[in-house]
């Protein structure tokens, strides 16, 4: 019988040691807009799929857990947004990602205890909405100041120029940040339809604003705060952001 127990134990080893490895894996929460209307055009518009489907990728890649949350949670309006290549077609057809997608966390059903980055996905929805969400900015700050990775691409640091530090401080005072250029957007013919300029927002914040040639991958690297300027720069990002984490877990 004691054989028997100690083989069952050994079998059931790896199994324990995959979930402790799981449940001791960062956590990152991907930020999506809520908003679908683009200013009063009549226009739809949303969150920029691929800046979700690339840093996506590459946390759970790493082994990370990932979750996404929307100022109003529920149903995330998209937009297609390049090319598909392979990684987001491969999303497009994986129904927990989808399934995350279509029902985001609200943000009072999130703890940012519980997180050790945070990644800010673009599309020009998120210029009306992530500001002004108070709850994501104030978890924002948290993860921040627990020690976590802050992250954003194109139109997702919108939602950094009103986060507050505990010292009432913005977070990207003082910080390089990279973000949707005001070259690209008026190259986008959507400057009029923008409720401001995220450039000149963030230089307004006090941030030193960073940028490569329009349409081209250009990422700031400030710290624990991590920015790239447009799609392009969504992969890198991302890889930057596991590059912090893994650094801030080495002994």
């Amino acid at each position: 019988m004691r054989t028997l127990i100690a083989f069952l134990l050994l079998l059931l080893l790896p199994l324990t040691v995959a979930a402790q490895s799981a449940q001791d894996a960062p956590r990152v929460l991907i930020v999506v807009t809520s908003h679908d209307q683009l200013g009063d055009t009549g226009h739809r518009t949303g969150a920029y799929f691929s800046e979700i489907t690339h840093p996506y990728a590459v946390f759970t890649e790493h082994g990370y857990a990932v979750d996404i949350v929307s100022p109003k949670g529920g149903p995330t309006p998209l937009i297609a947004g390049g090319t598909r290549d392979s990684v987001t077609t491969r999303l497009l057809y994986d129904a927990g990602f989808m399934n995350k997608l279509g029902d985001a966390k609200t943000p009072d059903a999130v703890d940012p205890a519980d997180y050790d980055a945070i990644y800010f996905a673009g599309g020009h929805g998120a210029m009306w909405d992530l500001p002004d969400a108070t709850r994501i900015s104030e978890m924002t700050a948290a993860i921040f100041e627990q020690g976590g990775i802050v992250g954003g691409v194109c139109h997702g640091p919108a939602g950094l120029v009103n986060v507050r530090l505990s010292d009432g401080s913005y977070l990207v005072a003082g910080r390089t940040v990279s973000a949707f250029t005001n070259e690209e957007e008026e190259a986008a013919e959507s400057t009029d339809l923008m409720p401001f300029l995220l450039e000149t927002r963030l230089r307004e914040r006090g941030a030193t604003f960073s940028e490569g040639p329009k349409w081209d991958a250009h990422i700031a690297v400030s710290g624990r705060l991590i920015t790239g300027q447009n799609p392009a720069s969504a992969t890198d990002v991302a890889e930057a952001m596991v590059e912090a984490l893994e650094a801030s877990a080495r002994p």
